[in-house]
């Protein structure tokens, strides 16, 4: 299943889908468009970023940047913009986590502003000590600068994976909640934003991460893994 977009109220649900959900230009193309639907929508609005199965997002293709490898450093940049589109969007926006959520998936559901996760099941892990793939500098200015110095210290340099609980206490998410409860609990956070208003919120984020924006959405090919 592509990402696709439902509005409730004045809420979006944005569902990046029902597999692993993992980022290739096609599907890095998709979630940038419908972020850009969002930002673009009347007001009063905000998001909520969900997904179908046990997976919210496994993180980078790495198939397909395996059989791609020309296009990898060009790619990569993308996958950057997308973060800050995130990080920078002028709208409320929650990561409803109802399933694992690594590497990439796990910088993308940082960028939201507030996160909640699935207490009993599914994990937060950024993995790339472990699968030999060093974070690029926006990687590691994002994560440096949503989470705490400890928490994104002992995230990045052990690999640990993070269950719900375990995630609110280290400041990962913001609830941790009930399977059933993931998108409810969300949708409500969501909604109770929604009124702010879109230009001054966005100047906000622009304001509190310029130097993280500045990195991410610099779009010149890196040298990766």
């Amino acid at each position: 299943m592509a990402p696709t977009l439902d509005r409730e109220g004045d809420v979006f649900v944005l569902n990046l889908g029902d597999d692993e959900n993992r980022f290739n230009p096609e599907w890095v193309g998709a979630v940038g468009a419908l972020l850009d639907e969002v930002a673009g929508a009347e007001a009063p609005r905000a998001l909520v970023t969900t997904a179908t199965g046990k997976i919210w997002s496994n993180g980078l293709d790495l198939e397909w940047m395996g059989a791609n490898t020309g296009a990898v450093g060009a790619f990569v940049p993308t996958v950057h913009a997308l973060f800050g589109k995130m990080l920078a969007l002028p709208v409320p926006t929650v990561a409803a986590i109802q399933g694992h959520c690594f590497a990439a998936g796990a910088m993308l559901a940082v960028a939201h502003d507030f996160r909640v996760m699935r207490a009993d099941r599914g994990f937060f892990c950024l993995p790339e000590v472990d699968i030999h793939i060093p974070f690029t500098p926006p990687m590691a200015a994002l994560i440096q600068a949503r989470l705490s110095k400890r928490t994104a210290h002992e995230a990045m340099t052990t690999g640990r994976r993070y269950g719900g609980a375990d995630a609110a206490v280290a400041g990962i998410v913001d609830d941790a909640v009930a399977e059933d409860q993931v998108v409810a609990v969300a949708v409500e956070r969501a909604a109770a934003l929604a009124a702010k208003h879109g230009p001054t919120l966005g100047a906000i984020k622009e304001g509190m991460y310029s130097e993280t924006l500045t990195l991410l959405r610099d779009l010149t090919p890196v040298a990766f893994g």
